[in-house]
C-alpha cells in the first residue's frame, strides 16, 4: 500500500488513510436511506435503488482511488437524483409519461455524451465559458430545490394542490382558506414534529463539528422514533433480508427507443449540464483542500483522470440501475481527517459495499429523518451564495434567476436555462453601450440559442 499509494511523499499513512475513508463514509452514508426514498415514487424498487446506491458508490469510489490515487469518493448525486424524479413524475399526468427505464436511459446517455465531453477536453472549455457567478448560483439552486424537497416530504411545508404538475398548469385550489400556494404544515402531524427534531439534532451536532452529523443525525432520529413507537420496527423488518437480494435490481433496465419517441433531449442535456459544474467545483475544491494541486502540473493531470472515472461513474450507475453518480464534496471531510491519497476513497468503497448487507436497518429509517437531512444538504449548498458577485447587475440578475427559478418553477433545467440566457443578452448590451467588458464566450451563444428554440418549439416541457 505504501508504494502503490505513495503514502510517504503525500505525507500519510495507512492508519490515517483509513481513518478518514471511515468518515468519510460517516458523512456520505446517508444518500443509502435518502436516494431509495427520492426514486421510489417513480416506480422504482426500494431494495434495488438500495443496492444500486451501495453497488455504485463502492464500486467507483474504489476506482477513484485506485486507477487516481484521489481521496474522493462518488455516489448517486443529490438535486441529480431529485431532478430524475420531478420529470418523471411530473409526466404521469402529461400525454407522453416517461417510465423510470426511459430516466436511466437519459442518465446513461449523458454518461456517453460526458465521456466524450471528457476525452476531447471540451469540458474543460464548457467550464471556463460560463462565469464563476452563474456556476455557483446553479449550486445554490440545486440545493434550494432538494431543501424544497426535503420540506414537502416531511409536511413542514405544505403545497395547495395535489402536485406540483399542477402548479405548472395554474391548476390550484387554496387549502383552508388560504391564498397562497405554499404554507406552513401542522404540528398535530407527527412526521413534522419528528423532522423538526432531526433538523435540530442534526444541527447541533454540526456545530459541535462532529463527523458525520448528518449520519448520527438520522441514526439519532430513527432511535427516538422506535423508543416512541413512531416507527414500528416489527412492520419495517417484514419481508426484509440480511442477505441482498440482486434479482430486484434494474440492471441494463433501458429504454431507447422510448427516449428518442418522448423528447427527452433536453433531459439528457440537463443532466450533462449540471453535473459538469457540480463535479469540477467539487474535484478543484478537494484537490486544493488536500494539498494536491501545490504541484499544478501533476494536480491538472490527476483531476483529469479523475473527471475521467467520474464520467464512467454517470452511465455505470445508470447501468445498475441509479441515478447520476457524482464525486461527493462530503469527501472534504475525510481529507480534513487527512485523507491524501487514493487509499481514502478505497476505505470509503469497501465500506458502501459492506453496506449491502444493512438493508433493514436502512429501511427503518423513518422518512422525517431523511426529509431533515435534504434540508440541511439544502443549508450546506447554500454556502455558494457568497460567491456570486451581486454588486454587479451583469452577474446579480442572470444568477438570481438560476437560483431562484430552481425551487419556484421545481425544475433545475428552467434555473440554467434562464441565467444563461439573461447572462447573454446583459453581458452583450453592456458591452455593445460601453458600460463594460464582459466576456461571452462562443459556446454561451450557442447554449443561448438551444435553450430559446427548446422554449419555443417545445414550450420548455
Amino acid at each position: 500500500m505504501e508504494r502503490f499509494f505513495r503514502l510517504k511523499e503525500h505525507g500519510t499513512n495507512v492508519r490515517t488513510e483509513i481513518m478518514a475513508g471511515l468518515t468519510t463514509f460517516m458523512t456520505m452514508a446517508y444518500i443509502l436511506a435518502v436516494n431509495p426514498i427520492i426514486l421510489t415514487p417513480t416506480g422504482l424498487d426500494w431494495t434495488a435503488v438500495f443496492l444500486a446506491t451501495a453497488l455504485a458508490a463502492g464500486i467507483f469510489s474504489i476506482a477513484m482511488g485506485l486507477f487516481v490515487n484521489f481521496p474522493v469518493a462518488l455516489a448517486p448525486g443529490m438535486g441529480l437524483n431529485a431532478y430524475f424524479a420531478s420529470v418523471i413524475i411530473a409526466s404521469a399526468a402529461t400525454d407522453t409519461p416517461i417510465s423510470p427505464a426511459m430516466g436511466l436511459t437519459a442518465v446513461f446517455l449523458s454518461g456517453i455524451i460526458f465521456i466524450i465531453l471528457t476525452i476531447t477536453q471540451i469540458r474543460q472549455m464548457l467550464i471556463t465559458a460560463v462565469p464563476d457567478s452563474l456556476k455557483h448560483a446553479i449550486t445554490v439552486g440545486i440545493g434550494l430545490f432538494i431543501a424544497i424537497i426535503g420540506l414537502k416530504n416531511s409536511g413542514l411545508m405544505t403545497v395547495a394542490v395535489s402536485s406540483f404538475a399542477d402548479i405548472k398548469a395554474g391548476a390550484f385550489t387554496p387549502v383552508s382558506g388560504s391564498e397562497t400556494v405554499i404554507q406552513l404544515g401542522s404540528f398535530e402531524n407527527e412526521t413534522v414534529t419528528f423532522t423538526v427534531i432531526a433538523l435540530f439534532l442534526i444541527a447541533i451536532l454540526m456545530v459541535l463539528r462532529v463527523p458525520g452529523a448528518i449520519l448520527f443525525g438520522i441514526l439519532g432520529t430513527t432511535a427516538i422514533a422506535l423508543i416512541t413507537g413512531h416507527v414500528d420496527a416489527k412492520a419495517a423488518f417484514t419481508g426484509q433480508t440480511w442477505m441482498p437480494d440482486f434479482s430486484t435490481m434494474n440492471v441494463w433496465h433501458f429504454d431507447f427507443a422510448g427516449v428518442f419517441e418522448v423528447g427527452l433531449i433536453t433531459v439528457i442535456l440537463t443532466f450533462t449540464f449540471v453535473e459538469l459544474f457540480d463535479t469540477f467545483g467539487t474535484l478543484v475544491g478537494t484537490a486544493n483542500r488536500a494539498g494536491i494541486m501545490k504541484n499544478p502540473e501533476e494536480g491538472k493531470k490527476r483531476i483529469g483522470k479523475a473527471m475521467f472515472v467520474d464520467a464512467i461513474g454517470v452511465g455505470g450507475g445508470a447501468v445498475l440501475g441509479t441515478s447520476t453518480v457524482t464525486a461527493y464534496v462530503e469527501s472534504s471531510a475525510g481529507i480534513a481527517q487527512g485523507g491524501r491519497t487514493g487509499l481514502t476513497a478505497v476505505t470509503t468503497g469497501i465500506c458502501f459495499l459492506l453496506a449491502i448487507f444493512l438493508s433493514p436497518l436502512v429501511a427503518l429509517v423513518p422518512g422525517s429523518a431523511t426529509a431533515a437531512a435534504l434540508i440541511i444538504v439544502g443549508v450546506l449548498m447554500m454556502q455558494s451564495v457568497k460567491e456570486i458577485d451581486f454588486s454587479d447587475m451583469v452577474y446579480a440578475i442572470p444568477s438570481f434567476f438560476t437560483l431562484a427559478l430552481m425551487p419556484f418553477t421545481y425544475n433545475i433545467a428552467n434555473g440554467i436555462s434562464f441565467g444563461i440566457v439573461s447572462y447573454v443578452v446583459l453581458a452583450s448590451v453592456a458591452n455593445a453601450s460601453g458600460k463594460g467588458k464582459y466576456n461571452v464566450h462562443w459556446l454561451m451563444w450557442i447554449l443561448a440559442v438551444l435553450i430559446i428554440c427548446r422554449y419555443v418549439f417545445m414550450g420548455g416541457h
